[in-house]
C-alpha cells in the first residue's frame, strides 16, 4: 500500500498536470508537491513503528513533528479544500 502510494506520487510529481501548475505559477507551484509528499510521509508515519522510523531518520529532529508541521502550514498557505483534494486523491492509489 505504502509502495504505491510512493508511485502515485511521484507520478504526480512528474507529471506535467497538477493543482497548482509550475509553469504558470511559478516557485508557488511547487506547494502542492510539497503538501502530497508530506501527506504520503505523514500516512506512512503513522501506519509504521515510531522507531523504525526514527532508526532510519537521517534528518535532525523528530521527522512526526516536521511533517505535521509541513502540513499545517500547507493548511494555512493553500487552504483546506486543496488539502483535503491531494488526500483524496493520493487515498485512492
Amino acid at each position: 500500500k505504502h509502495k504505491a502510494r510512493l508511485a502515485a506520487a511521484v507520478t504526480y510529481f512528474v507529471s506535467p498536470l497538477d493543482f497548482l501548475p509550475e509553469m504558470i505559477l511559478g516557485p508557488i507551484g511547487f506547494l502542492d508537491d510539497v503538501v502530497l509528499a508530506a501527506m504520503v510521509l505523514n500516512g506512512i508515519i503513522n501506519e509504521t513503528d515510531p522507531s523504525l522510523v526514527e532508526e532510519h531518520w537521517a534528518g535532525e529532529g523528530d521527522i512526526l513533528k516536521t511533517v505535521r508541521a509541513i502540513l499545517l502550514e500547507a493548511d494555512q498557505m493553500l487552504g483546506r479544500g486543496m488539502v483535503r483534494r491531494l488526500g483524496r486523491w493520493i487515498a485512492r492509489r
